[in-house]
């Protein structure tokens, strides 16, 4: 089962360190006791990867079971965005996804809030944490894939129910054919029997 365990968005300025302006996470399958320190692990492992990749650029880490997809878009705004997910998200939806986080945070949050982060408000980071758990809901591509792939299964079901048809349709051929054989064997011999003896 794929899974985002958590988002974030991060001012990433060059030469200076960067700050992380918006978070939101899933760490329900943690228990109590490891949820701060996976957050914590969460939110470092974020500033990590925007810190080491380059102002226009996107790449994806692996660290054990986590994959970090970041997208340093830099320009006026000089932001990122950093999804971990597990292993088994696809990249195409995790970088869609960090593209949609990024159009809504400059939409939304006015660039001078940036260097006071305690006063941006961005809830609906928390929506695209829950929203997009299923790939498919971030990447239409996938979505249409999706469907198609639906769609061939029910065909090759029905081609197969058509060789099973056709496949009857030729017993029942031969069948006939046996009989009309059969019947015609029947005719010749009651033929024979009827002209030995005469009817009065």
């Amino acid at each position: 089962m794929v899974k985002i365990y958590s988002i974030s968005v991060i001012l990433a300025p060059p030469s200076e360190s960067c700050t992380v302006l918006a978070t939101a996470s899933d760490l329900s399958q943690y228990s109590f006791y490891q949820k701060g320190s996976v957050a914590e692990f969460m939110s470092f492992f974020s500033r990590t990867v925007v810190d080491r990749t380059p102002q226009g650029q996107r790449q994806s880490v692996q660290e054990n079971n986590y994959t970090a997809h970041v997208y340093n878009r830099g320009g006026a705004e000089q932001l990122a965005a950093v999804i971990i997910t597990d292993q088994d998200y696809p990249v195409r939806p995790a970088f869609s996804l960090l593209t949609k986080v990024l159009d809504e945070f400059i939409a939304k949050i006015p660039q001078s809030s940036f260097r006071n982060p305690s006063s941006i408000s961005f809830s609906e980071i928390q929506v695209y944490v829950s929203k997009y758990q299923d790939p498919t809901q971030a990447d239409t591509i996938m979505r249409v894939q999706q469907e198609l792939d639906e769609t061939k299964i029910v065909l090759h079901k029905t081609i197969e129910s058509v060789l099973e048809r056709g496949e009857k349709l030729e017993n029942l051929v031969d069948r006939s054919n046996a009989l009309s054989a059969q019947s015609k064997m029947f005719y010749k011999t009651a033929k024979k029997q009827n002209d030995c003896c005469v009817v009065m």
